[in-house]
């Protein structure tokens, strides 16, 4: 259990001595990553701050509603402005990872510059490249954290619309709604306070969960009727995507968020895989239920990680390549061995 008093004295003090102040989440930021940047944004200007922030790379279609989204600058489509933003900035606040590798162009930059930096995450197995870690894998999602550290500092809750918005996107994405997750009591007092505080539960839900195109649908349904492999002797699944596949039904960044979660709902399967096709290399994306570890598994042949019941990564060999040694490993770690054994 994180020590909030100690996180939040430290935090609170860097805060309140920095002048230019750097949010920045990671390579293919999920409503985690958003809605906890946009958070600390709303309230960091709600005390007179002026903090600025990146995104390594675009982001997804169903998140560009929020409130204050127009003010993340995208590193891959703004160099030159998120350059001297991190050249500026004196503090750098790092959101809902603890890899280096997940900010894309923007690492090197990052690593050199002197500026003070914080981490502030809920994954497992933290490689800290900052000078401040603040990471509790209990909590569902960084944006439940920093809902707690974000009171703590406050000396009470801090609500308002947009804060609140954020926060609650945050947490929904990555419980799936309440779905999967390490979501707990904690997780809901704070969406209690969350749905006081007067937002809109069903508007957001809409805009989260059923804003989706009709091409998208349409690859859902492709991907669960022609790419789907269900093995019943491993008690797993696993969906694969070519980027023809892709194009085919002119996908947009975030159509696939969601799918790696279908094959479980399939009586016996406590298992289940995704692998997109990208240019020179595969997003991995593994979800189990039950004591199955996908970060152990992910982590040991697939140089990723995540949580016990989520995980991912990226794989840079080829989709024939990758599923074979998928399979190989299937025989020595499935989750029918592992927990029937």
């Amino acid at each position: 259990m994180l020590d909030l008093f100690k996180y939040t004295k430290e935090l609170s003090k860097h805060l309140s001595r920095a002048d230019n102040i750097l949010l920045v989440c990671h390579v293919n930021p999920d409503g985690d990553a958003v809605g906890s940047q946009l958070a600390l944004y709303h309230y960091l200007v709600s005390k007179g701050k002026n903090p600025a922030m990146i995104s390594p790379n675009y982001l997804q279609e169903f998140l560009k509603w929020m409130e204050g989204v127009d003010k993340i600058n995208i590193f891959i489509r703004d160099r030159k402005i998120c350059k001297d933003l991190i050249y500026k900035a004196d503090l750098i606040i790092l959101l809902d990872f603890n890899q280096s590798n997940r900010l894309g162009e923007a690492e090197e930059l990052i690593l050199k510059s002197k500026a003070t930096k914080i981490i502030i995450d809920h994954h497992l197995n933290s490689k800290s490249f900052a000078d401040l870690l603040i990471s509790d894998h209990t909590k569902c999602s960084t944006s439940e954290l920093l809902y707690d550290l974000i009171s703590e500092i406050n000396g009470g809750r801090f609500l308002n619309k947009a804060y609140s918005e954020a926060i609650y996107v945050g947490i929904i994405t990555d419980t799936g709604n309440f779905e999967h997750g390490s979501y707990s009591g904690n997780t809901f007092r704070v969406i209690a306070d969350l749905l006081d505080s007067g937002i809109d539960k069903d508007r957001i839900f809409n805009l989260v969960f059923n804003n989706f195109s009709a091409e998208r649908m349409r690859l859902q349904g492709f991907s669960l009727n022609e790419r789907m492999v269900v093995l019943p002797e491993y008690d797993t699944a696993y969906i694969c995507l070519t980027k023809d596949d892709l194009s085919r039904f002119n996908y947009q960044k975030g159509d696939t968020e969601g799918f790696v979660n279908l094959p479980l709902s399939i009586k016996g399967v406590s298992f289940s895989a995704l692998f997109i096709e990208k240019d020179g290399f595969l997003k991995l994306s593994f979800r189990s239920k039950g004591s199955f570890s996908v970060n152990d598994f992910a982590g040991k042949y697939f140089a990723g990680g995540g949580h016990l019941n989520a995980a991912g990564g990226e794989y840079y060999d080829s989709l024939e390549n990758t599923l074979k040694l998928f399979l190989e490993v299937l025989k020595n770690e499935s989750p029918k061995i592992l927990i029937r054994s």
